[in-house]
């Protein structure tokens, strides 16, 4: 499989050429080239065009956002016709391919900004006093509702429980999601308005987590949530629409032009249109719907300039840190499972083929050794082609040995550099030493041939450009920290990472003729940072900053503003 870089070409500008045929007045001389007309140029500035090392200063575009010529400011007037151009300097600041997230969920990342955000939280005690406090301002029917706890590094070595809960509010409804978005801890009261008590048995993809006397603990993992999830009132379409609205407002912000969004419900797809159209969504999205959105993916529907609609989402298993994934052996440090299975073998083939069938894009979460190993079984037993371009969302956990199997039937890694580092504190024991070999294996699966398409997974990561390149490139936490046996042989050299938000990012989403450089022919998307990625220590890439991000040419956010 050949690497992304391979696939993108430059693109001779049809748009350059004059729509109608010239008067006599404004015919070419013989031997006259005629110049490309640009409404804005970008310059003063350093500019990595993502073409090997290559760097410009000056990038100029035309009216409709595609770029038309690229070089030294220099040869600008007599390359360029720009006399009526506006003229953008980068105030010697680092422009960059427009970094794509390709693995997030946006109406995630809104509800985060609207809601009780429990990142960052860091003890049970600590959590709980957060819960205390949100319950004094609400109703004594209220149901309190939070996300994006995770115990790693926490004092008490564990997960929190309803008990813990219960000793604050008493018996009230709490609810309070992991990070991963793979368990919850609810309250006794929650717990019991759902229906589950210590007789409650698992249900097929989901667990009940019990103690030493098999009474339940308050932990639900995957599909054992979704009762529990049910006690909340569904948002309403103005609460979606605000919290779409407001994830793409941060993503902008943030210094991403796109996103690759994951898990769509398909009566969102509207709804984005409706935004878009009205100037509410400044980032390019690449939607992947449930697995009820086959129709919506099969006729492009509700698409804009913007937004694309052509993938769906599937589960294999569940996460790493809640022990859903699926591993080929029992967990390290529980012995008594191996993970959940979300979906079988015959359950994957039957959706492949109507994937197929309907050129429908597919990107199945995997993260366990043995659910990649089923995706790659299915799609080989099946002899499908190798341009399918089906995408392996997280990817994270894979047998050596099948490694070279996903480049070699043409499936996309999709997977975030920021998961390593969160999960390079309790991997270990989950998995033990020699399964950390095909661990976030970045730099094997590249020389395999392989694609890597570069995201977060937000909300369930902070969703930042900067961690997630320092991740790549780094493999060590925010702090400069390794764990033992962490293989630092896989990270990767700063133009591989850049490829991952970038060229990459645009081959999983067919879209490497559009995206994914900066050269004549292509959308203007542009990131633009205050610091040099591509040279800077390690560390200074967490102090840098977004100062301005470019869709189609426009400006939609700048830290001038």
């Amino acid at each position: 499989m050949l690497r992304p870089a391979i696939f993108l070409s430059a693109i001779l500008l049809a748009s350059c050429a004059q729509s109608s045929p010239p008067t006599p007045t404004d015919t070419p001389k013989p031997n006259e080239t005629v110049r490309p007309s640009a409404t804005r140029v970008f310059s003063n500035g350093t500019i990595y065009t993502g073409i090997g090392s290559e760097t410009v200063d000056t990038v100029a575009v035309d009216g409709g956002g595609r770029i038309v010529w690229t070089g030294s400011v220099d040869n600008l007037d007599a390359e360029v016709e720009i006399e009526n151009a506006e003229f953008v300097s980068l105030n010697n600041h680092f422009m960059y391919p427009g970094f794509t997230d390709s693995h997030a969920h946006l109406i995630g990342i809104g509800q985060r900004e609207l809601s009780l955000d429990l990142a960052g939280t860091a003890s049970i005690d600590e959590l709980v006093t957060r819960i205390e406090a949100e319950a004094e301002g609400l109703g004594e029917d209220a149901i309190i509702v939070g996300r994006g706890w995770i115990e790693t590094g926490w004092p008490e070595g564990r997960m929190p429980t309803a008990a813990d809960l219960d000793a604050v509010v008493g018996d009230r409804i709490v609810i309070l999601g992991r990070a991963d978005g793979h368990a919850l801890v609810a309250s006794s009261a929650a717990l019991r308005a759902a229906g589950i008590d210590d007789t409650t048995l698992d249900v097929e993809g989901g667990k009940i987590e019990r103690n030493e006397n098999g009474k339940a603990t308050g932990i639900l993992i995957d599909n054992a949530m979704t009762p529990v999830w049910g006690l909340v009132a569904a948002p309403t379409e103005e609460d979606v629409r605000r919290a779409y609205a407001e994830g793409a407002g941060v993503y902008a912000e943030r210094g991403w032009t796109g996103l690759h969004n994951m898990s769509v419900p398909p009566a969102h797809a509207e709804v984005m249109e409706a935004l878009d159209e009205s100037g509410e969504l400044p980032v390019r999205i690449y939607n992947a719907f449930s697995e009820d959105g086959f129709q919506i993916a099969k006729a492009h529907a509700f698409e804009t300039d913007t937004i694309t609609n052509r993938a769906v989402k599937l589960y294999m298993d569940g996460a790493l840190g809640s022990r859903g994934a699926l591993l080929i052996e029992p967990y390290s440090d529980r012995p008594d499972t191996n993970g959940l299975s979300l979906l079988d073998a015959e359950g994957l083939e039957r959706l492949m083929k109507r994937a197929e069938e309907n050129d429908v894009q597919l990107a199945i979460h995997a993260i366990g050794d043995l659910a990649n190993r089923r995706i790659l079984d299915v799609y080989e037993e099946l002899s499908l082609d190798g341009d399918l371009r089906w995408r392996i969302e997280h990817t994270q956990i894979v047998h050596p040995g099948d490694i070279s199997r996903i480049p070699g039937l043409g499936l996309i890694a999709s997977m975030q550099p920021s998961h390593a580092i969160g999960d390079l504190k309790f991997a270990p024991a989950r998995l033990g030493a020699d399964r950390l070999e095909g661990a976030y294996a970045w730099q094997d699966l590249l020389d395999a041939g392989a694609v890597i398409a570069g995201g977060s997974d937000a909300p369930v990561e902070v969703g930042s450009p900067l961690i997630e390149f320092y991740a790549a490139v780094a493999r060590k936490d925010l702090d400069g920290n390794s764990g033992a046996g962490w293989h630092p042989e896989q990270a990767l050299s700063r133009p591989d990472a850049l490829a991952l938000f970038t060229s990459a990012a645009a081959y999983a989403a067919f879209m490497e003729k559009d995206l994914g450089t900066i050269e004549p022919g292509k959308i203007a998307d542009f990131s633009v940072f205050d610091r040099d990625l591509m040279s800077v220590p390690e560390a200074e890439i967490l102090e840098a900053n977004a100062v301005m991000t470019v869709v189609n040419g426009e400006i939609v956010w700048s830290a001038a503003e």
